[in-house]
């Protein structure tokens, strides 16, 4: 041991009452030796065995090699006895000193001053009697240790938790940045009128382009340029497996890509590009971070000629269904020029019937000598005349016809109105044709124009309600969200003598007629 005692020092008297019973794990200490006030043993002396009393009763027997033999309680009554001092108060000493129970929080060295014995009148050490404060003060220390431990160990949970918290935070963020929106409602609303990537002329030069995107690719794929990889990988210490391997893995990850890129061609509409294109840039990167092993990755201008691809996809799908749109109105517009031919033609036929005959009965009259009848007859026939003049003339244009402006309330609802243009002897049956077996109730005209350029009328009234126009994309559907007392005041402005009557609450007889049927009770 490194500890040893300091120098003996003798008793001049007689003996004490209680000498130092040393534990059998201490040295030995030099005969006749006292421990001197405030001495403390090592730090690097062993621990007492529990209950060994370091001082005992010279009149007692040798304590026994048992350690745990003597009570506890024999040290702490003795009087004089160091460890009933240290009992009292002392908490100085190191922890394997203490006299009592490993677990109680009194020492019991240093001893007070040693007694020394007179010739006359022996000095007998005081014996300290154990209070109930030194109880107290065991049991607050005990509980103030358990409440010390009990806070440690929440502060450890609480931590725990916050390190829980701050990881699914973490977390979650990542799996958001993964999520590719594929809502098309949003994206429709957030998008507003799609804008060209690569606006060429035509579907059919979208189509040739997309064709050498492809011829491109596979030229990519037959040279290996489309995946770049380790070259220095080997497998069992041989280089042309380790090559042989790498170039399967590889055609194993493009095949994987190209499936993603292929599904998102598929199911790819204009409105959903840019969620695709992060779809495919999260695949590749996907595809990097599973192969960083081999240093595997799709090659950047392979990666480039399938976004363009998806591009030049998403703006010919748009050209595409314009030119339906086109074709569609072509053949409305078509539609309606014959409807208007054919009305031309029997008016016109109408018309010489009625010259025809109206001429053979101005004959008779003048035959007759009647001459105030043919002068009625001849005033008749100077209309007919004309109305046949102004037939042929709005057959020849085709500029001229109606500009009228009709609601739906049972179908779109009040506030939408539409406005169109018909070059319909009868504008009426443009309107019939419109309320047919497409929407549940008829419409209701609000007004009718005719003006001898009822294309542009038309076209300016529609410029100016643009703000209010329902279908941003499809500009041939003429529905407009205002009210007929707002259409009114344009037509007012644009149109001034041309416009004849107007009215600004739809009869709907139909939809009125129908809403009992139609309300929740009913």
């Amino acid at each position: 041991m490194v500890g040893s005692y300091p120098g003996a020092r003798q008793v001049a008297s007689k003996p004490m009452a209680y000498r130092f019973n040393p534990p059998p794990n201490w040295p030995p200490p030099p005969p006749g030796w006292v421990p001197p006030s405030g001495w403390q043993p090592p730090p690097d002396w062993p621990v007492p065995p529990p209950g060994w009393p370091l001082w005992v009763d010279d009149a007692a027997a040798d304590p026994p090699a048992n350690p745990g033999a003597p009570p506890a309680a024999d040290a702490a009554a003795a009087p004089g006895a160091p460890g009933a001092a240290g009992a009292a108060g002392q908490r100085t000493g190191p922890r394997h000193a203490k006299a009592g129970p490993p677990d109680a929080d009194v020492a019991v060295i240093p001893p007070p001053a040693v007694p020394v014995a007179s010739p006359a009148v022996p000095e007998v050490p005081e014996v300290p009697v154990a209070s109930t404060e030194t109880e107290e003060i065991g049991i607050f220390g005990a509980q103030k240790r358990a409440l010390l431990a009990e806070n440690s160990g929440l502060a450890e949970e609480n931590q725990r938790l916050r390190q829980q918290v701050a990881a699914a935070t973490e977390q979650l963020r990542e799996l958001r940045t993964q999520v590719v929106a594929t809502d098309e409602v949003a994206a429709l609303q957030e998008v507003g009128i799609y804008e060209y990537r690569h606006p060429l002329q035509d579907a059919v030069a979208y189509k040739s382009r997309l064709a050498e995107i492809k011829n491109t690719l596979k030229a990519m794929t037959s040279q290996r340029t489309a995946v770049k990889s380790a070259t220095s990988w080997t497998v069992n210490g041989s280089a042309q497996k380790g090559t042989a391997m790498v170039r399967e893995v590889s055609r194993l990850m493009l095949r994987a890509y190209n499936a993603e890129a292929d599904n998102c061609v598929r199911t790819l509409r204009p409105h959903t590009l840019q969620a695709s294109v992060t779809r495919l840039v999260k695949a590749r990167d996907t595809i990097a971070r599973l192969g960083q092993t081999m240093s595997i990755q799709i090659s950047d201008a392979y990666h480039r000629q399938r976004i363009l691809e998806l591009e030049l996809t998403a703006d010919y799908l748009v050209r595409q269904e314009e030119e339906k749109e086109r074709v569609r109105a072509e053949r409305e517009r078509q539609k309606e020029e014959e409807a208007a031919r054919r009305d031309f033609e029997r008016e016109k036929a109408r018309l010489l019937k009625e010259q025809a005959h109206y001429t053979t009965a101005l004959a008779r009259l003048q035959e007759k000598g009647d001459a105030a009848g043919a002068d009625g007859m001849q005033e008749r026939l100077t209309q007919i005349a004309e109305s046949l003049e102004a037939v042929d003339r709005r057959a020849a244009s085709v500029r001229a016809g109606y500009v009228y402006v009709i609601s739906n309330i049972g179908s779109f609802g009040e506030n939408m109105i539409k406005i169109g243009m018909t070059r319909r002897l009868d504008p009426r049956e443009r309107i019939r044709e419109l309320g047919d077996a497409s929407v549940p109730f008829r419409f209701d005209v609000h007004a009718f124009v005719f003006s001898e350029d009822a294309v542009s009328l038309e076209t300016e009234l529609q410029r100016r309600l643009e703000h209010c126009r329902v279908n941003q994309v499809n500009r041939r559907r003429e529905f407009f969200r205002t009210t007929p007392a707002e259409a009114l005041t344009l037509l007012e402005q644009v149109a001034g003598s041309h416009l004849l009557e107007f009215t600004e609450i739809p009869e709907a007889l139909e939809w009125r007629a129908s809403k009992p049927a139609l309300s929740p009770a009913g």
